[in-house]
């Protein structure tokens, strides 16, 4: 998978794809991750790539033009999709996030300043993500979030390919994870189920599932009609 993310701060995405799961994806070749530098596709000597938004406002707005010729410049003949990442977007999902890791490639256009050129959403992207309800600085960030979601999602990525199966949102829930405990059995009095040292996986199974679903109903009970 090749995932090209179009910013005007290529340096804030150094540290996070350099870490953990993302790095050793792109270590072991599963995924490519390019980050290109907006500035890059400009034609003037002062590399602007916003303007002053027709009929007045505050604030700049992103260019069309420019972001055109990054992304054309950018695009492959593969099974891709073009996103751009704003607050007027679809909330994002582990749904989404499975669909896009079945791509060969995800272009994710970082939002900026007060906006971006309506014909960019109308003509350049097929969809817009937001990752939540709330305004950020720009689509950096979300960039980010949407990367390592889908990275961990390739086939090959994490170690164990059940990790997958039983998490919060997968397919196999539909709800939040049941509780995890791990050594020691006995903590400041506070005591591991007993059920999980009996051995009965079977048992265990059951109880897990019960788990799972209270945890939702308690947490999120908006969730229960996926389940």
């Amino acid at each position: 998978m090749k995932i090209d993310i179009i910013t005007i701060f290529p340096k804030m995405f150094t540290g996070p794809f350099r870490e953990s799961i993302v790095a050793r994806a792109q270590k072991k070749s599963l995924v490519e991750i390019n980050i290109h530098n907006l500035r890059d596709w400009t034609k003037d000597k002062h590399k602007s790539v916003d303007d002053q938004p027709f009929g007045g406002g505050p604030g700049m707005i992103m260019r069309v033009d420019i972001v055109d010729r990054a992304v054309t410049d950018i695009s492959k003949q593969f099974k891709k999709k073009i996103i751009l990442l704003t607050p007027q977007g679809k909330p994002f999902t582990q749904k989404k996030a499975q669909q896009l890791s079945k791509l060969e490639q995800i272009i994710l256009i970082c939002g900026h300043y007060e906006g971006v050129d309506e014909r960019i959403r109308t003509q350049i992207v097929d969809e817009e993500i937001s990752i939540g309800d709330y305004v950020l600085s720009g689509g950096e960030l979300a960039a980010m979030v949407v990367t390592d979601t889908v990275v961990r999602l390739i086939p090959g990525v994490l170690g164990q390919k059940d990790s997958l199966k039983e998490e919060s949102f997968s397919p196999a829930t539909g709800g939040l994870e049941y509780p995890q405990y791990t050594r020691p059995a006995e903590y400041k009095k506070l005591l591991v189920p007993k059920i999980l040292l009996s051995g009965n996986h079977q048992q265990i199974k059951t109880w897990r599932q019960k788990q799972s679903l209270k945890r939702t109903k308690d947490k999120r009970p908006d969730l229960l009609a996926t389940i």
